[in-house]
């Protein structure tokens, strides 16, 4: 393989990859579905949370990291407590459009004050720490591609919000659903597009 290569599913396994969007994302699916079939709120809810139980115990026996599997799992039961509670099922997404707004704003500032998030999360698992930030170039590129993630949290919050205030479960949950997988790995895709073209890191000669 290829240190191009390499380096490209460290940067996917660290945004998330395969495994932690299936591990997320499938819940809201059977949700979705069930939800049509049965017309009923709590039924809904079980099933997503079974599924994401599954999915944990799935990884725990194949002796995997269970890493994305247990956030599933607490992502759902917040989802679950927050449509639970108000007996609305739109209100399963209120935690996702609050997670998108969090994730958003923390990249925008941290590209304001000139830590990109990306540089800090992918510095260290590309062997340079934060030696980037001593590099103008690799510090461009890691703050442009982060202005793409700024783009998306933003982007599904003025798309879903909107919807989620019409009450129409339906369409929220389909929106969600394509601007989830598809979009993710789009800008993640992206992402790694825009940081390969950096320059190599000048490591200090000892």
């Amino acid at each position: 393989m290829s240190q191009h290569n390499h380096d490209r599913d460290k940067v996917m396994g660290a945004l998330g990859g395969k495994k932690g969007l299936i591990d997320s994302g499938l819940p809201a699916v059977v949700f979705l579905i069930i939800f049509n079939v049965k017309h009923d709120l709590k039924t809904a809810l079980t099933g997503a949370i079974i599924l994401s139980i599954f999915l944990a115990i799935v990884r725990l026996a194949k002796k995997g990291s269970i890493q994305y599997a247990v956030s599933g799992l607490l992502g759902v039961l917040i989802c679950a407590y927050f449509a639970n509670k108000s007996g609305n099922a739109s209100d399963f997404y209120i935690p996702k459009l609050l997670t998108n707004l969090a994730y958003g704003t923390a990249y925008l500032i941290s590209n304001l004050v000139g830590w990109p998030l990306l540089g800090v999360v992918l510095g260290p698992l590309l062997g340079e720490n934060f030696l980037w930030r001593q590099d103008p170039a690799r510090k461009k590129v890691y703050t442009r591609a982060s202005w793409i993630w700024v783009a998306m949290f933003f982007l599904r919050i003025a798309v879903q919000y909107p919807i989620y205030r019409s009450g129409n479960v339906n369409l929220l949950g389909s929106v969600n659903l394509v601007m989830g997988y598809p979009l993710f790995f789009a800008t993640a895709y992206l992402s790694w597009l825009i940081i390969k073209t950096a320059p190599p890191v000048h490591k200090p000669t000892v």
